[in-house]
């Protein structure tokens, strides 16, 4: 019989990052996935990060996670998007070697400290019965050419992706499995489903692979990459790096001729046929999607990715569809420079099952089953690092509950992964999840270039980062303050020489001393100007430099976003217990009583943001938590 304190269900970018986030919190943990060689497997877009999403995956290596570290050591091409705009809304893109990604992970996660990896099926969920009358997980039951039976375990994360009764689907063609190549995962659901876990049906998709000799390059826009590369990393990448020589993206459009084939076939789409009825991303849509809700456009942009330096599959990013194979070659054909290439992969769309994420705590562990996580898609949710982010959070509070230790949260104000899980445990996702930045109310604080200083406090205080990432972490902050000190201290005089400076350079001549920390708050000033000018700011790194010039010119901001946090951490403190009836609370209307009920917030700030929860209703409910505590000569839960 073997024993575990944390199993994790899946091998996918929740799972890799909730194994790593267990495991080096120093409990005993299995990984169980169907199989070993696809271990950080990017079973879509060879690519991480992009907007919002290259904020998630700081946040992940800020915490100590390894996604950040694996995508430098596997990059072939980076761009920082939105670089010319403000930095709420900057974002890292790496294209990757997708063979490499998935090596490098499987040979971080071979030599982690107390992590075993199985390769076999889950067929279902070990349950007993508490002494106090609620069900619990202790283990699964797996079946394997190396093991088959029992495996107990004190907590088990669920991060199956996209292979809960999995069907792929091109045409009238259906098999099952959740990616070419994999089988589905068949029991798992129906124990869920014992649980009293409410499951939906949802739907994503994949373009076809085409061989890059049979493209016709000359009629492509080459996308090249940035000449300056800013590893994900915090603490693992700065030097040399990059790993892998850099490449090109190319881009070519769809046109009237290919809209009108995908129209005179469109019944024939696994999606508008009625053979699949979930629902699939409303952000990353079909071909057929875009051409039936776009009719106004003439054609459509699309993006050739290399999916790796030794491999020959160019990623179509943009025509994602479950038309049948003929039909994708017609309509591929008669897009400028596919005319004559060849398929290495066709095209196909997946239908999965998924939970209501409203079961689910701000742990990620499910409310009425103690000890069970989820993660990734399973949670409705799409993209690999929406995956990670909440993988992070359940391995990390997974391994905390074996060690009896307090629950891990990020809130909405902390990071991106907070925002997201807030949303997707208050809200549920009728169609798959995808992260914006305009989904953060305070995306000024949110920003990727200081994730590490937002979150890595948080991950030293727990243990997941280790002593010389601690160390230059304050190394770090130790450098910025000292060079905010000089700036603030040092100072440009009215010279006739430093006139002159400044007209070269376009700046308005001084009158009086200014110091350099107001000359850098004016919108054409920069570190490179100031140089020029004659201040030397002694420190090279590049990471330092820009989180004092951002923190100096948008100061006014940020001091006015961190005050109206205040209100919001206040509402966030007052904890509703899980147990608390609604329906005792005078004043509420039926429908805020059945929406609070069956959301179960965990305190007034969540409550809050449920929809349809009115700011009265809202009022009313703190006022009555705070009389019933008070009458029961009880504090507050924080």
């Amino acid at each position: 019989m073997k024993n575990y304190d944390v199993i994790v269900i899946g091998g996918g970018h929740a799972g890799c990052e909730a194994a790593n986030a267990s495991a080096k919190l120093g409990v005993r943990t299995a990984m169980i996935t169907l199989d070993q060689k696809k271990i950080g497997a990017m079973s879509c877009n060879p690519a991480i990060g992009g907007l919002a999403k290259g904020q998630i995956v700081k946040e992940v290596d800020a915490l100590g996670g390894v996604m950040g570290r694996i995508t430098d050591l596997s990059t072939i091409q980076f761009r920082r998007l939105n670089s010319s705009k403000g930095p709420a809304v900057r974002s890292s893109r790496a294209q990757c070697d997708k063979n490499r990604y998935a090596e490098n992970m499987q040979k971080f996660l071979g030599a982690l400290p107390n992590l075993d990896i199985i390769e076999g099926e889950v067929a279902g969920l070990i349950i007993e019965n508490s002494p106090e009358g609620f069900q619990k997980v202790i283990g699964v039951k797996i079946n394997s050419e190396s093991y088959s039976g029992e495996i107990f375990s004190k907590t088990v994360v669920i991060t199956s992706g996209t292979f809960l009764r999995a069907i792929m689907h091109r045409g009238k063609e259906q098999e099952e499995g959740g990616r070419l190549g994999d089988k589905s995962s068949k029991t798992l659901s129906e124990d869920l489903k014992l649980l009293g876990l409410k499951l939906r049906r949802l739907k994503t998709g994949t373009p076809p692979r085409l061989h890059k000799d049979s493209i016709n390059w000359s009629v492509t826009t080459p996308q090249p990459g940035d000449d300056v590369l800013i590893p994900f990393s915090y603490y693992h990448s700065k030097e040399n790096y990059p790993v892998l020589p850099q490449v090109n993206c190319f881009l070519t459009y769809t046109n009237e001729t290919t809209h009108q084939i995908i129209e005179e076939n469109i019944g024939l789409s696994a999606m508008y046929s009625g053979a699949i009825t979930g629902i699939g991303p409303r952000y990353c849509p079909s071909i057929e999607d875009k051409i039936t809700r776009f009719r106004d456009k003439d054609r459509h942009q699309l993006f050739l990715e290399p999916e790796g330096l030794d491999v020959p599959e160019i990623y179509v990013n943009g025509i994602s569809t479950s038309l049948p194979t003929d039909v994708q070659e017609k309509f591929v054909h008669s897009i400028p420079g596919l005319e004559n290439a060849k398929f290495i992969r066709y095209a196909y769309a997946v239908e999965y099952d998924s939970v209501d994420a409203r079961q689910l705590k701000g742990t990620l562990e499910c409310k009425d089953v103690p000890g069970l996580f989820f993660a990734g898609q399973v949670n409705g949710t799409s993209g690999y690092e929406e995956a990670a982010g909440q993988g992070l959070v359940a391995g990390i509070n997974a391994a905390r509950a074996v060690l009896n230790k307090s629950d891990f949260i990020i809130s909405r104000h902390e990071g991106y992964i907070g925002v997201m899980i807030d949303d997707l445990i208050l809200k549920g996702s009728d169609e798959p999840y995808r992260m914006f930045t305009s989904r953060a109310e305070y995306r000024l604080l949110l920003r990727e270039d200081n994730a590490d200083l937002r979150l890595s406090p948080k991950a030293i205080d727990i243990g997941m980062l280790d002593g010389e990432s601690a160390s230059m972490f304050r190394f770090k902050l130790e450098a910025i303050e000292n060079l905010k000190t000089r700036i603030s201290t040092s100072y440009f005089y009215p010279t006739k020489d430093t006139n002159e400076q400044f007209r070269i350079f376009g700046l308005t001549e001084i009158k009086d001393r200014v110091s350099v920390e107001n000359l850098l708050r004016r919108p054409e000033v920069d570190f490179k100007i100031l140089t020029k000018l004659g201040f030397d700011p002694i420190e090279s790194d590049q990471g330092v430099l820009e989180q004092v010039e951002i923190q100096i010119k948008y100061n006014g901001y940020i001091e006015k976003d961190l005050q109206l946090l205040e209100g919001v951490r206040n509402a966030e403190l007052m904890r509703i217990p899980t147990s608390f009836d609604y329906q005792s609370v005078p004043g509420l209307s039926n429908e805020i009583k059945g929406k609070l009920s069956e959301t179960r917030p965990e305190n007034i700030g969540q409550a809050s943001r449920i929809s349809g929860v009115t700011p009265a209703a809202v009022a009313n409910l703190m006022i009555f938590i705070k009389n019933k505590h008070n009458n029961m000569n009880k504090p507050l839960e924080n």
